[in-house]
């Protein structure tokens, strides 16, 4: 336990992952979390989407609305909550049900969530009822299906009190389109109202300008329209025409260019022609000839004659009279007595009410129509602390159901580290290769995730999960457990996620970092392996290349026998002294391995498998000391951090936590497993005797070097110790000069003797 410096509260740890996390027991943590140290929290900010909670939870508390729960969202959060409840373990119980006494009705604002609690219940038929769920007060459709007024400024049709305020905002729906308000029912807001009548008004005053200056505008009335419908449609092919009159005029050599060559008319004339056909359509109005009137009548581009004949109907006739061509100063008259109406057109205000009709338009603004819908929504809007407290109920709800799961999955990682639960950024479970992943997070980007989950230390792969409906994700799961023997890219699986649903998951991407000690040990000896395989493959793959091209040059040497024979190619010295220095150098290696060999193999047998042991062992000791060392470091952080949440610290994961993360697969408890299998492979016993005749080797060849079997069969079998041997040495060497001294001292007697 420790006490925090800047209050006397004291606060429970507990240590997991490698660092001090935070215990949420009682309610007096939740007020007293604004005073611990925030390096102590084991997040500082997460994302709202992406994670395994009620996503419109992580909406109210973002208060800023930039996707992302910090620390000081956190904390707001937890001091209004812990204001609205009498008790705050209340807010630790992660209940359904928010019972109704537990809101603090002595808080001003407490007292109008109870209130509020009380009418939604009330509203949705269960005034009897002593607490609200999540569902109810999330309910509004349900909750402000009986008011007309629920406070949030948007007026459906039924709140109006007669027919032309209703007929009024039926307009408004269908020109500018509908607000839903509370109660999920169309209507129109102040924003709708001032928009509406500001086009209305616009409108209004845009037709009166035509009906000012008819004469200008309108010069046919009501056809004028049409008209300009009509000159538009031959504008351009007119204004073409004239050009290259003109042109003719100017210099009457281009006249053959201006009006096509006869190549061009060859050309179309050997294809199936219609009066449509876009080849004729883009040949000349008519043909061209300097100072030339435009004909209206005969002589026209067969493409051409519908739209100038229309032409002709309703523009030339009403503002020239009948006319069998037309001039260019015709032409220039027409255009300038349009021009008016075309600019009047071009300047049209208003037009999303047009469909209204002006009578209809004229009408509403001569009407109080404005002021009523105003005074109606201001009316709304006299109700909006009500509504909002009606929301507040929502939002306390959702915390005593939620904040308890955020806090030990923000300020701590407790559900992480439990063995019951999954913390909230665990999307699900990946099964692939005989194994199950439970640590599965979301990636948005697996190229830009695995730049920093790189970090991690962990062995990841990155997988693309599909549903027969058409919903895609990625994922990036952590192999925490097995090895990575048959883990590979294109590799298929089977994602479950939280809801049950499966996916179909395909591994796209590896991040290769050790899963065990054990395949350490072996990685050495698989790389050689693989090593090997792939130059056997591709000294296969040369020596098939160099056969066929063998082949062929035979074939092309028999097919070119009578041809000169070319030179030999004569031998480069510098290729012989680099093959010389080549095989001298493995001859070298060679030569010292045999050295090696030879060393040990003068040794007695039990040694001999001691070095080999030793051997073996100095190979995969590094990469062992390696994995031992990257295990150790397998961190959480990065990945989280790749999904833009801010961890506080390094959130270890240890090798028995690993085994928790990925489970191999084993054998229910109780299961009867059968030793009979079928399509069983030709035993043998080589392997097996193999094994057995080296230890029996081992075994023979330890006591006898210790002399235990000489000692055991009387000298029969085996050789003495060399322990044994050398006592042997010193026992005869020790009689040898007692011997000695015995015959030296006999010697000395019978020469002191004295003569008979």
């Amino acid at each position: 336990m420790i006490t925090n410096g800047s209050s006397t509260h004291v606060w429970k740890f507990f240590r997991a992952g490698g660092f001090d996390q935070v215990r949420f027991e009682t309610g007096a943590d939740l007020v007293n979390l604004p005073s611990l140290d925030q390096k102590l929290w084991a997040a500082l900010s997460c994302p709202t989407r992406g994670l395994e909670l009620d996503p419109k939870t992580l909406d109210l508390l973002d208060l800023d609305k930039d996707g992302r729960i910090r620390v000081p969202e956190i904390l707001a959060a937890v001091t209004w909550g812990c204001a609205m409840v009498k008790n705050p373990d209340v807010l630790l119980r992660s209940g359904e049900q928010l019972e109704l006494n537990a809101i603090n009705d002595s808080h001003p604002e407490g007292k109008a969530l109870l209130a509020s609690a009380k009418q939604i219940l009330v509203n949705l038929g269960k005034k009897d009822a002593t607490s609200i769920s999540v569902d109810d007060a999330s309910d509004t459709a349900k909750i402000f299906a009986q008011t007309q007024f629920n406070g949030d400024g948007v007026i459906p049709a039924e709140a109006a009190e007669d027919a032309p305020t209703k007929a009024l905002i039926a307009d408004i729906i269908a020109c500018l389109g509908a607000e839903n308000d509370r109660s999920a029912r169309p209507g129109v807001s102040q924003a709708k109202v001032d928009q509406f009548f500001a086009d209305a008004t616009a409108y209004s005053e845009w037709n009166k300008k035509s009906e000012t200056d008819a004469a200008n505008i309108l010069p046919l009335g009501d056809k004028t329209a049409d008209a300009l419908g009509a000159f538009k449609a031959v504008k351009g092919k007119v204004d073409d025409f004239f050009t290259r009159c003109r042109l003719a005029a100017f210099d009457p050599r281009s006249l053959a260019a201006v009006n096509r060559s006869e190549a061009e008319y060859v050309a179309l004339a050997t294809k199936e022609m219609s009066s449509s056909a876009a080849e004729v359509a883009g040949f000349p109005i008519a043909s061209i000839a300097a100072g030339k009137a435009l004909p209206l009548r005969d002589g026209i581009n067969p493409a051409w004659t519908a739209a100038l004949a229309k032409f002709n109907v309703e523009v030339v006739s009403p503002l020239l009279g009948e006319q069998a061509s037309l001039t260019e100063a015709g032409w220039a008259a027409i255009a300038s007595k349009l021009a008016p109406y075309e600019a009047w057109v071009g300047a049209k205000a208003g037009g999303s009410v047009e469909k209204l009709g002006l009578p209809r338009v004229r009408e509403i603004l001569a009407g109080n129509g404005k002021e009523t819908l105003t005074a109606l929504i201001a009316k709304d809007k006299t109700l909006e602390a009500e509504a909002n407290s009606i929301a507040g109920v929502e939002k306390l709800a959702r915390l005593q159901r939620d904040l308890r799961q955020l806090l030990v999955n923000f300020v701590s990682f407790e559900d992480f580290y439990s063995r019951e639960r999954k913390a909230v950024f665990q999307l699900g479970t990946l099964y692939l290769d005989g194994r199950s992943c439970n640590l599965c997070v979301p990636v948005a980007d697996a190229g830009k995730h695995a730049a920093l989950a790189g970090m991690a230390k962990t062995y990841l792969a990155y997988c693309d999960c599909s549903r027969p409906s058409g919903e895609k994700m990625t994922i990036a799961a952590a192999f925490t457990g097995g090895d990575s023997d048959f883990l590979m890219t294109g590799r298929n699986g089977v994602f479950y996620d939280r809801k049950g649903r499966d996916w179909d998951a395909t591994v796209t991407k590896i991040i290769e970092n050790p899963i065990s000690i054990g395949q350490a040990f072996w990685a050495p000896y698989k790389k050689l392996v693989r090593l090997i395989e792939e130059q056997v493959a591709k000294r296969a793959a040369a020596a098939q290349a160099e056969s066929d091209a063998k082949i062929g040059a035979a074939a092309t040497t028999a097919a070119n026998v009578d041809k000169a024979k070319p030179e030999p190619k004569k031998v480069d010295v510098g290729t012989v002294a680099a093959l010389g220095v080549a095989f001298g150098a493995i001859g070298s290696l060679f030569a010292t391995l045999v050295g090696y060999l030879a060393g040990i193999l003068t040794l007695p047998f039990w040694q001999v498998c001691l070095a080999m042991g030793g051997i073996v062992l100095l190979i995969s000791t590094p990469s062992m000391l390696i994995a031992w060392l990257k295990l150790r470091q397998r961190n959480l952080g990065p990945i989280l951090d790749a999904n833009g949440w801010a961890i506080n610290g390094r959130v270890k994961m240890n090798v028995p936590f690993g085994g928790r993360l990925t489970e191999t697969a084993s054998l229910p408890p109780g299961a009867q497993p059968s030793f009979a299998v079928k399509y069983p492979e030709v035993p043998t016993a080589l392997p097996k005797l193999g094994l057995f005749v080296v230890l029996v080797c081992f075994v023979v060849s330890l006591l006898n070097h210790f002399g235990l079997i000489y000692r055991l069969t009387d000298g029969t079998v085996g050789s003495l110790s060399a322990a044994q041997i050398q006592r042997e040495k010193d026992n005869a060497k020790a009689q040898e000069a007692k011997d000695a001294a015995t015959k030296a001292a006999t010697t000395a007697t019978s020469t002191n003797a004295p003569a008979k």
